[in-house]
């Protein structure tokens, strides 16, 4: 008898950590999980030399003022450049460097409420000079 009782409390302890596992999501855990996404924001842009034509293999660089923490993104063969999934409670810092050359420093503000922000990067100075 307590090796049954054993058995069912371990079998319903195992369904019951199956059903609350994250792959079963209700449906209010859903609708949060997609708000919070749709609050995400995207930095996206091309990286361009003086005379405005796209820098390939432009390394971007992008500083959670917040956490100091840097991400980078290879800009394509078309200049362009993109992060995604960012917080909109914190503020960013974006430039771009390519061999000797960097775009001055741009700030993405967590009081712009856009989700979707566009930024051109010019490389227009030597870098390392301010």
């Amino acid at each position: 008898m307590t090796q049954r009782w054993l058995f069912g409390f371990v079998t319903l302890l195992a369904l019951g950590l199956v059903s609350a596992s994250p792959g079963t999501l209700s449906a209010q855990d859903k609708k949060e999980r997609e708000k919070r996404e749709a609050q995400l924001r995207t930095v996206r842009g091309t990286v361009t030399d003086r005379d405005e034509n796209p820098v390939a293999a432009a390394i971007v660089y992008l500083k959670n003022v917040k956490t100091q923490s840097v991400k980078t993104y290879i800009s394509d063969d078309d200049g362009k450049y993109r992060f995604s999934g960012l917080d909109p409670n914190v503020d960013y810092e974006v430039h771009a460097e390519h061999e000797d050359r960097a775009s001055p420093t741009r700030t993405v503000s967590s009081f712009d409420s856009r989700k979707e922000i566009v930024i051109q990067l010019k490389l227009s100075k030597k870098r390392g000079a301010d």
